[in-house]
């Protein structure tokens, strides 16, 4: 108060020296308020230098990063050792549950009993003043939504491989995804303690399989039972886990007998390095000795600009080698700043724009996942530019809504932790938000969407419905709840029977959230033979005009459409097409929307299965109307009719989904295993041999995939296994479409 009396003091005698001085004194008071300026906004640029500088280290002490992998490549345990030795939970728990506890990551009991990642987990750990949130993922094909919404959303991720399983089918969609999001990855070879392990096979595979531009940085010092430590290749150490959990590190010398091979081993990580990287291409082209430092800045410059893997490995299990792993997450994975992202500006036409990840932008951040909790819906967001605060109003793009934030929280697997604000970079969960998966939030100064996440058509339908008739209010509330979570979980109404329908991506997905609804909901539900999801499409063009007229006393109905359907060409980006070549007034224009709408709800079901029509096009070229009898309903009629009238003529006929399967199993059993694809109308598309597995890739209708996993299983003694994803919709042979039609009319004519 007293500097602000003396300042204004001072300020009153400056404009009393002023006024009663001459010109000159004036001039002379006017260059010092000038000086005095300058010298102000000098200040003031130097704080705000310093406050960026600020947010900048704040920022390049930061990592989001995602563990995904093939299914039980060990994710969540590895998970669960980083939290213990970030201090994150203080006791380590298995995967099974054997305890009664389970792994921190898979909070649903769910998950527990059966031992499997469902949900993405979200939480955050510090190691060495690095703040570092995680997203462990599920590997399961069924939850592939689960990985896609992860990986949108991170800058850099974990690839898990087994040093026994080596790279399988889910390893190579996992991967295919993080390239689609453009996503710098490390891989960790895990189970090196068990028997068959080999990491150097492993990474050939990675080379062949997958790709991967990539090399070690670390070799073990023994395998299987006797896999000992680690040998980092960079720095070259050797690293010993001591402790009853591995969680005191000790370096030492290398061991003499594996010296000439850690030398062998660092040479092939530095030529593989100078392929991507100038800088060092120059130096190891020089004979020039490489430092450790100069080695780790070329791994992170390649691994960020994705043209390079580094390759670690360990056990999760046996407490080895996690955290060497941590250290590479920091040394080699981007911070939010390196990382670009882009927004589409929905002002200008869907104009790219690249988001600087700068915290006093405006406020950028998409809402990648929702969860039901006791307090409400839950929205994980992640902020891609600007600051938001608890109470602060922010914009929904997609819907237009305002809404306020009144709780922002730090998520910890199922647990949560109240925060005031966050900024650019961060990954938080919001309360009391209302809004789907994939909304994008500003702050309202400008109108910008993060680019949409892709998601694949669900492939496999089940009727259910509840037990009691008293459980319908909680069985609509569970499977509203299940589709705001899941883009592919899907609840439609068949017309004909009244019954729900679930859809989504295969048979475990829907056992999983049926078995959830019974434990969440209280609600118990009786479940249909699994129904695959048909369509039905044209082969050739065909003309319709059709005149729609009732007349039963006052007001009738009239309209004529004529035009015609035809095939849309392949690779079209829509399913449904309606064209209005309408010359003049013939039909008026305001009844065209009804016939397109006409049209539409015929092409939900088409005559031969009842399954929906896709890739036509409709093209109206010309009509009638009458001047009294004429309505929206009378046309839309007219059109549903033509629709049904014109159908057969165009030559329709069934689409099936067709799944990518691929099985792994003892080469004993491959004439048994390839007799009963053939059965099964597959197509082997690929044949490769591992050790004494057989690896067999076959495009399978899906409709004949039902109860594999069991057959499978007798046909190999239990040794078997098999993934499969949905690959297309491809025409049906004529005998399965006679056979598809007559069940279909044979059910008809009994209800």
């Amino acid at each position: 108060m007293a500097a602000r009396t003396a300042r204004s003091s001072t300020t009153r005698i400056l404009y009393s020296f002023c006024t009663t001085s001459s010109p000159q004194t004036a001039l002379l008071t006017g260059n010092f308020h000038l000086r005095h300026f300058s010298a102000g906004s000098a200040a003031a640029a130097r704080l705000r230098e310093e406050k960026d500088g600020w947010w900048k280290e704040s920022l390049q002490k930061l990592r989001n990063i995602g563990i995904s992998a093939h299914i039980d490549s060990g994710k969540t345990t590895l998970t669960e050792r980083v939290l213990y030795y970030t201090g994150r939970i203080h006791e380590i728990h298995e995967v099974r549950g054997k305890d009664g506890v389970g792994a921190k990551m898979d909070s649903m009991d769910l998950e527990r009993e059966k031992g499997i990642t469902i949900q993405s987990a979200a939480t955050y750990c510090s190691w060495k003043d690095y703040q570092v949130n995680i997203i462990d993922t599920p590997g399961h094909v069924d939850f592939t939504i689960e990985v896609e919404r992860a990986l949108r959303v991170l800058d850099g991720a974990i690839l898990v491989l087994c040093s026994v399983g080596g790279v399988q089918s889910q390893s190579i969609t996992v991967d295919r995804q993080m390239r689609r999001y453009e996503v710098p990855r490390l891989a960790f070879i895990n189970k090196l303690d068990r028997m068959g392990a080999d990491p150097w096979k492993v990474l050939n595979q990675a080379r062949t399989k997958l790709r991967h531009h990539s090399a070690a940085v670390q070799m073990p010092i023994g395998l299987e039972d006797d896999f000992k430590g680690l040998i980092d290749l960079v720095h070259m150490k050797a690293y010993y886990f001591h402790g009853s959990s591995g969680e005191k590190v000790v370096a030492e010398d290398i061991p003499s007998n594996l010296g000439a091979q850690a030398q062998e081993k660092r040479r092939e990580l530095i030529e593989a390095v100078s392929e991507v990287d100038d800088k060092l291409a120059e130096a190891f082209l020089s004979d020039e000795p490489i430092s450790a430092s100069e080695l780790e800045e070329a791994i992170r410059r390649a691994t960020i600009a994705r043209s390079f893997v580094p390759v670690f490995m360990g056990s999760a299990f046996k407490n080895k080698g996690i955290q060497p792993l941590l250290d590479g997450v920091l040394s080699y994975l981007p911070c939010p700043t390196e990382v670009s992202n882009s927004a589409l500006d929905q002002t200008k036409n869907e104009e790219k724009v690249t988001l600087t990840g700068n915290p006093a932008g405006p406020f950028v951040a998409l809402a990648f996942k929702l969860e039901e909790g006791r307090f409400g819906q839950l929205t994980y967001l992640r902020i891609y530019e600007g600051v938001v605060k608890k109470g602060d109003f922010i914009i929904n793009v997609n819907t237009g809504k305002k809404v306020k934030v009144p709780r922002l929280v730090r998520m910890h697997s199922n647990e949560m932790e109240d925060i005031q604000q966050a900024h650019a970079g961060q990954i938080v969960a919001v309360f009391g938000v209302d809004c789907a998966s994939g909304d994008t939030f500003t702050d309202g100064s400008v109108k910008y969407t993060m680019t949409s996440m892709s998601v694949p058509e669900p492939v496999m339908s089940l009727a259910i419905t509840p037990v009691s008739k008293d459980s319908g209010g909680n069985f609509s509330k569970a499977l509203n709840r299940f589709q705001r979570e899941d883009p592919t979980f899907r609840v439609g109404l068949d017309t004909e029977s009244g019954q729900t329908i679930i859809s989504g991506m295969g048979e475990l997905h829907l056992d999983i959230y049926v078995e959830r609804m019974r434990r969440e909901y209280k609600v118990d539900a009786s479940v249909g033979k699994p129904r695959v999801n048909f369509r039905e499409t044209i082969t050739q063009r065909a003309e319709f005009d059709y005149l729609h007229k009732k007349q039963s006393g006052g007001q009738g109905q009239y309209g004529r459409v004529i035009g015609y359907i035809e095939p849309l060409p392949p690779g079209s980006a829509t399913k449904f097409e309606f064209e209005n070549n309408l010359v003049g007034q013939a039909i008026p224009s305001n009844f065209v929307p009804a016939i397109e709408k006409g049209f539409k709800e015929a092409a939900n079901s088409g005559s031969l299965i009842g399954h929906p029509v896709e890739n036509i096009r409709i093209v109206l070229t010309d009509g009638a109307a009458h001047n009294v009898d004429s309505s929206e309903l009378a046309f839309k009629l007219a059109s549903i009719y033509a629709f049904r009238q014109v159908y057969t003529a165009a030559k329709p006929v069934i689409l099936e989904p067709v799944m990518m399967v691929e099985l792994k199993f003892p080469t004993e059993f491959q004439g048994t295993v390839t007799g009963d694809i053939n059965k099964r109308k597959g197509m082997i598309v690929g044949n490769d041999q591992e050790a004494d597995d057989c690896v067999i890739s076959a495009h399978v209708p899906l409709n004949n995939m039902f109860g594999y996993s069991t057959a499978l299983r007798s046909m190999t003694q239990g040794k078997g296994e098999f993934t499969m994803e949905y690959l297309e919709h491809s025409q049906v042979s004529n005998d399965v479409q006679t056979q598809l039609v007559n069940a279909y009319n044979a059910t008809k004519s009994t209800d």
